[in-house]
Parts: C-alpha cells; structure tokens; sequence
C-alpha cells in the first residue's frame, strides 16, 4: 500500500481529495496512512488537505469500528464493505449485499447500524457498500432504502446503471431543499436586521 499512496498523491497532486483506506481493522491503519499522507503533503507542498475514508470489511474492522471511528485525524468517512466482511466472518450469502433467503430480513442490519452509530458519534459520513447484481435495479433500490432509513448517506454504485438509483435514494427531496433553502433566507434577513444570536 505504500507505493500506492506515494505514487497516486505524486501523481494527483493537489487534485487528490480523498483516499479511501482498504480492509481497516484497527485504527493504527490509519494512522500508518495519515503519517505518510502528512509526510507528502509537506513534501511536495500542497495546498490542498487530503480526508481519508475507512473501509470496514472484516471481522476486526467491525470488531473494532468505534475505536476507528474515535481516530479523528483525516478520517471523513467510513464505508461497509459487504463480501469481503461477509467472507471474514465466513457468513452464507448468496449475493453481495443483498437479501439472503435463509435469513430473516436483512443480513447485514446489526453491522451497517453499527458502523452507522460510531460514525454518527464522531461526526464522520456512513456510507454503504457494493450491490453486486446490476442487473436487478429494484433490489439495489431496496437495499438503498434500507441503508437510507438506518441514517446511511450513500451506497456505492459499482455500474453506471446504478448511479441514478443511488442519486434518487440519497438525494433530499425537493420539499426540504425549499425549506432549507426558506431557513437560510430567514437567517440572513435576521442577520440584516441584527436580531437572532
């Protein structure tokens, strides 16, 4: 990994925003990544601060999510990777990221609200993983939805045809785009007038 972050922060340069950290287990992973991000940054000068973002996809990541999510540091986001957590804790599933019918419900809840609790605890974004079959849009709509109503922010779309469903689920509704928009217009006539704190 670590001529992997050398070589695509040379390469990007100030252009890089964020880098998303594979198969973290515990949060000295992260910081093995933030020191060298720190280390290239000064080195080459940038103007720009690069976030990093958790990938948590194993037992032990899961096993220790909270102690990840307290790192602090760079970390923006963490991010729930469905097969290679399913793999780790050696879980039947027969999709990645969907409904298993031998299961009662959702496979993935207890791990997706988990991971949704300690990113909310420290001010970091939940985002949900892969749905492997890009051929059924109304299970990857399901599955949005699912992680949608958990606080999740986002699912990853891992083909084209996914990036509106994804866009569609997370997207606010139009109503509260005009009330918050109506909010800020308030605060500011307020401001104007020197009233409000």
């Amino acid at each position: 990994m670590y001529r992997d972050v050398v070589d695509v922060m040379e390469q990007a340069g100030d252009r890089l925003d964020t880098i998303l950290v594979p198969k973290v287990g515990v949060p000295a992973d992260l910081y093995m990544v933030d020191a060298m991000v720190t280390q290239i940054e000064t080195a080459k000068g940038f103007k720009t601060r690069v976030g990093l973002e958790a990938l948590i996809e194993t037992a032990l990541g899961m096993a220790n999510v909270e102690a990840i999510a307290a790192y602090g540091g760079r970390l923006e986001a963490m991010h729930f990777g469905v097969a290679d957590y399913a793999a780790s804790c050696k879980a039947r599933t027969v999709s990645i990221g969907g409904l298993n019918p031998d299961y009662p419900g959702d496979q993935w809840h207890a791990a997706l609200s988990r991971m949704t609790v300690a990113c909310r605890a420290y001010g970091l974004r939940p985002i949900d993983g892969p749905f492997g079959d890009f051929s059924d849009p109304d299970a990857y709509i399901a599955a949005a939805r699912r992680a949608a109503a958990l606080g999740i922010e986002g699912k990853w779309a891992i083909h084209p045809s996914q990036i509106e469903l994804a866009n569609a689920v997370f997207s606010p509704p139009e109503k509260e785009v005009t009330r918050a928009r109506r909010i800020i217009e308030v605060l500011k006539e307020a401001e104007e007038q020197g009233k409000g704190a």
